[in-house]
């Protein structure tokens, strides 16, 4: 057991330090930005995957999927890909 947790730790000290990337809960998310509330967050991580309505068939995604992480219970947002996916929204002028 020990050797494999020091192949693992090995393994990722070998890999190369890819971009910082910073984690927020939805709360954490809103009080840094507070141009995003708490609901305006939830609802665009709801609407985030592909769903179902009765009166219209298949409802598609807003894109933002790619900077949601879920584990368990836990929704937490990638800071760097939110913006990306903000920016892409938005035509260029």
């Amino acid at each position: 057991m020990l050797q494999a947790t020091q192949t693992l730790t090995d393994d990722l000290q070998a890999r190369p330090k890819a971009q910082s990337r910073s984690f927020l809960t939805v709360d954490q998310f809103s009080k840094k930005h507070p141009a995003f509330s708490q609901s305006s967050l939830r609802s665009l991580i709801f609407n985030s995957r592909p769903r179902h309505s009765s009166k219209n068939g298949k409802l598609p995604a807003n894109g933002l999927a790619v900077a949601i992480r879920r584990i368990g219970r836990k929704v937490l947002l990638d800071e760097t890909a939110f913006f990306e996916w903000l920016d892409r929204q938005s035509p260029e002028e």
